[in-house]
């Protein structure tokens, strides 16, 4: 039995795929402890009790709330003499240009734990200055005097030769002071060039290793059953758990400790794997993705595979690993509507979250929410929200809707609508950063909307973009669960290479490839993936001589590392498919090596009913308005509906407006087409 679990603001979201079947399952979340509610959500979604589980894939915000609430351990940094300001001097961005008094994010490291010991590497990792253990065991003793929990170790060059680093990190371990799990170093967390970054990355890493380790430890000592994976040697074993990564990914939670960095923006990463795996299977391939939780929307592009970046920020600090390329901003369902100082409506990217949440839910909410709009508009019905387990107070949301449209002089419909309007306009702008921004149009995408209140939007934010199909999945509001349960192991390596390309090149590409490879593999292995279920994919990363920036040329069957010229040949085509040009006479060098390795998992199977005709659905009844109410569950393939309807289910609710037609396809998904007049 293998579940999927997905912790958002306001929901914790199950899907159990067993025997053929999935089986879904919602509950609010507990913020205060979120495995509370994922441990009394796999009570209730799984027959027998948790000892019948053989495998559980989580979705975990714990790294990122630790950063973002500062709440992580008491980390301390390790560098190179001089060097122990690296964190605070950064590259001396302004976040905003034009502010007067420029606000920076809180240190993550205080100065006062930030030590330098002397150390010294030229940039081809030779050795100038030895490491001095002297200063380095007097540094020990005052980490120890400050009752340190995790230390980042960062030296210059390390990622040439790693050999201080690892020197430091078993004096640690040798006066027992540190177990391994509570030191990151840099040649480990991130072996490239680019010192800022590489301190900031590994900065994070210790920062939330201790935090995530306890919590997995938490949830692995509930999952208590019998051992599950012959391969991990243990006695009496825990359900297999597996954590999503930022890239898509998930990996064991011994992993996950090892590496609690790789998931401090896994949130959103789900739900696209989830609904790209679903939109081909449906035959789509050019994609966009629209997830609408509680408190945030996370909207991502897709034109033919999901998009990878190679860094991102989280509270202003730099994280350097590969991430799902996914755009994240405050409008959810839970985004309160407010009038700024100058009497205009803003909506987000404040969230009422849970606890209390929107009015509507009844839950001592007092201010207005994007749900308490849709419910004076008739977008939720208060008699089958959640599938009727929870009852919307509707009344409270209309009467606190009705003292902001009092202070807007609007009809209470008319601010509802306002409230909604600002929100898919939020939504829309970021859309436009990941489609037209980078070249793309949306025309030619299908917009495919999730999360508990992504098809309440879809129709009307896909009308502002002129985005002419949409695509709601059957089980739109646990998506993100069901993409735990479809995604495979993933595993990245990097070597930095640094060097012009020239003939001496290829035997340097082929040992540091081979390298890479045996870690993999090996990697692979311990994660319980069989050979069969392999795959390794490598690519370059590249730059003419002096740009500041690299871009990335696959390694396939036919681009071997040691086919120099083509290589060249390759980034040439690249760089023009990019900019526009090429630079054919200037010299080219290769920066990073990477390999991904992935493990393919074993997926829930999804057959198309054949439809053979279709039928105009019948719905369950027919409001004043000229609504029609339909029940997901008694649709099949084959049925369709026009606007304005509303189709309501346990875990979302669609809104199709007006002048929108919909049918349902063989694997039950709604497609929804906008009619042209």
């Amino acid at each position: 039995m293998h579940v999927g679990v997905d912790i958002g603001g306001t929901f914790t979201d199950l899907v159990r795929f067993q025997d053929g079947q999935l089986h879904i399952h919602k509950l609010l979340s507990t913020p205060d402890d979120p495995a509370r509610a994922m441990l009394a959500g796999l009570e209730a979604v799984t027959p027998g009790g948790l000892a019948a589980l053989q495998q559980v894939s989580h979705g975990s915000t714990v790294a990122t709330n630790a950063i973002l609430e500062r709440k992580g351990a008491r980390t301390a940094l390790l560098t190179t003499e001089g060097f122990r300001d690296l964190l605070f001097i950064g590259r001396q961005n302004r976040p905003d240009l034009y502010a007067l008094q420029p606000t920076l994010p809180p240190p993550l490291i205080p100065r006062g734990w930030c030590y330098e010991v002397p150390e010294r590497l030229d940039p081809t990792g030779v050795v100038l200055t030895p490491l001095d253990m002297t200063v380095l065991d007097r540094v020990l003793d005052a980490m120890q005097a400050e009752q340190i929990e995790s230390v980042a170790v960062c030296f210059l060059y390390s990622y040439r030769n790693p050999a201080h680093e690892q020197a430091v990190k078993a004096r640690m371990i040798e006066r027992g002071l540190f177990t391994e799990a509570q030191i990151a170093l840099s040649s480990e967390v991130l072996p490239e060039f680019r010192e800022y970054e590489r301190a900031s990355t590994v900065a994070l890493d210790a920062y939330v290793r201790p935090v995530m380790s306890r919590y997995l430890s938490r949830l692995e000592t509930s999952l208590q059953t019998s051992p599950v994976h012959p391969h991990s040697g243990q006695g009496a074993a825990v359900a297999g758990l597996r954590i999503m990564k930022s890239d898509g990914g998930v990996i064991s939670a011994a992993r996950a400790r090892e590496q609690a960095v790789q998931t401090a923006l896994s949130g959103p990463a789900a739900g696209v794997i989830g609904a790209w795996h679903l939109a081909r299977l449906a035959g789509f391939d050019r994609l966009l993705t629209m997830d609408i939780g509680g408190t945030s929307t996370d909207v991502a592009l897709c034109p033919g595979a999901p998009l990878h970046r190679p860094e991102s920020e989280i509270d202003g600090l730099p994280l350097r690993i590969r991430l799902l390329d996914i755009e994240t901003i405050g409008a959810g369902g839970g985004s309160i509507a407010r009038l700024d100082a100058g009497g205009a409506l803003r909506v987000g990217p404040e969230s009422a979250g849970a606890m209390p949440g929107p009015i509507c839910y009844g839950r001592g909410g007092t201010q207005v929410t994007v749900s308490d709009a849709n419910a004076v508009l008739g977008r939720l019905d208060a008699g089958h929200f959640l599938g009727g387990a929870m009852r919307l107070d509707a009344e409270s949301a209309r009467a606190a809707v009705t003292r902001l449209a009092d202070q807007l002089g609007l009809p209470v419909e008319r601010a509802a609508q306002g409230v909604i309007d600002i929100a898919n306009a939020n939504i829309d702008r970021a859309l436009r950063r990941v489609s037209v921004a980078r070249g793309h149009d949306p025309r030619g995408f299908t917009l495919m909307a999730f999360g508990g209140a992504g098809p309440l939007h879809a129709c009307e934010v896909a009308e502002r973009l002129s985005i002419p199909r949409v695509l709601i999945p059957r089980y739109p509001g646990v998506l993100c669960a069901l993409g735990l349960l479809v995604a495979d192991v993933r595993l990245d390596y990097s070597a930095a290479i640094l060097q012009r390309v020239d003939d001496a090149l290829a035997g340097r590409l082929g040992t540091a490839l081979h390298d890479l490879t045996r870690r993999a593999e090996a990697d692979l292995k311990r994660e319980g993936i069989p050979d069969s279920a392999r795959t390794l994919t490598a690519s370059l990363e590249m730059r003419y001589q002096g740009q500041a920036y690299e871009l990335s040329v696959p390694l396939s069957d036919t681009l071997a590392a040691s086919d120099t010229h083509a290589l060249v040949d390759r980034f040439h085509e690249a760089h023009e498919r990019a900019y526009g040009h090429a630079l054919h006479g200037r010299a080219v060098e290769v920066v990073t090596l990477r390999l991904v390795a992935v493990g393919l998992t074993e997926k829930p199977t999804f057959e198309a009913a054949p439809v053979a005709q279709l039928r105009p659905a019948i719905p369950l009844q027919q409001r004043a308005d000229g609504t029609a109410l339909y029940d997901r569950a008694a649709l099949q393939p084959g049925d369709t509906l026009n606007g304005p309807a509303l189709i309501f289910q346990l875990d979302s609710t669609t809104w199709l407006p007006a002048g929108w037609s919909a049918r349902v396809d063989g694997y039950g998904n709604l497609v929804g087409e906008s009619n042209p007049e």
